[in-house]
């Protein structure tokens, strides 16, 4: 009778032990994160929340948003509050967020970047932006057209061209993780090859990036997502005023034709009239 009870209670043991593995599996996970539905439509807001299994102290999980293509659409520093949660909420569209598919969300945390995922649906942008940029306008040396240009998450310090490499320098003070839009004039800076439109580079302190972009006749918007702590973009195009090779060239013409003038003048004034 007792062998009989003991063997019942063995097997009572591992049946509930079986039944306990997918829960304890779980709980052992370092990271959760979720969103609060699987799709959205353009404007609505994504919450996404989760839970780490230990509590570093003072130290944010970094929440990434990337597009079907792989572009970055969002970077987010978000405090752990005591209870071992966060959330942050993300507006579903806008300039990094237009095409329609599958995005993932990606959370990273700890010393050792430990990280989970989880995905949603976007429906894709059903109404592009209209009207011009609205914003601040910056001057660039060498150009009296002026950038107009928006910026979150910190302040545009200063834009400079660097003629020698074609490219733009803009200083920022990047307070957290942000976005910069500019519309820069063709006649400041352009990128084409046998007059058709080429693609920029854009580096932030000195990687290379993605970038959304539209296009007029008369001049490109590019939208840039950058980190908290950046200091420094560039954009690298095949021109940028001012172009000291054409005002060189034409300074030189009009002196070469002013001593021409000045010559003859002079040696026909030095001819004997008979």
């Amino acid at each position: 009778m007792k062998t009989h009870l003991s063997v019942f209670a063995l097997s009572a043991i591992l049946i509930v032990s079986i039944g306990m593995a997918p829960a304890f599996g779980q709980i052992q996970s370092s990271i959760v994160v979720t969103t609060d539905k699987t799709s959205y439509s353009q404007g609505e807001i994504i919450m996404v929340t989760g839970q780490v299994k230990e509590l570093y102290s003072g130290t944010p999980v970094s929440v990434i948003v990337k597009a079907p293509n792989g572009n970055l659409v969002s970077i987010a520093q978000v405090t752990v509050g005591a209870d071992k949660k966060f959330s942050t909420e993300i507006t579903a569209g806008g300039s990094l967020m237009k095409a329609a598919g599958t995005y993932t969300v990606t959370v990273q945390y700890g010393t050792e970047n430990r990280s989970a995922t989880t995905e949603f649906e976007f429906g894709g942008s059903t109404t592009p932006p209209k009207g011009p940029i609205t914003g601040n306008t910056i001057a660039v040396e060498g150009s009296s057209d002026l950038i107009r240009y928006t910026i979150t998450g910190g302040k545009l310090l200063s834009v400079m061209p660097d003629v020698d490499a074609n490219s733009l320098i803009i200083s920022i003070d990047a307070t957290s993780d942000g976005t910069l839009t500019l519309t820069i004039p063709r006649s400041v800076m352009d990128a084409t090859i046998n007059g058709e439109d080429d693609d920029f580079f854009v580096l932030i302190d000195g990687e290379e990036v993605d970038f959304s972009e539209t296009t007029t006749s008369t001049d490109r918007t590019l939208t840039i997502a950058f980190p908290v702590g950046a200091e420094e973009i560039e954009i690298i195009g095949t021109f940028v005023v001012p172009e000291f090779g054409t005002i060189a060239a034409m300074i030189l013409a009009v002196a070469i034709i002013s001593i021409i003038a000045i010559s003859a003048k002079s040696r026909l004034s030095i001819i004997p009239r008979y």
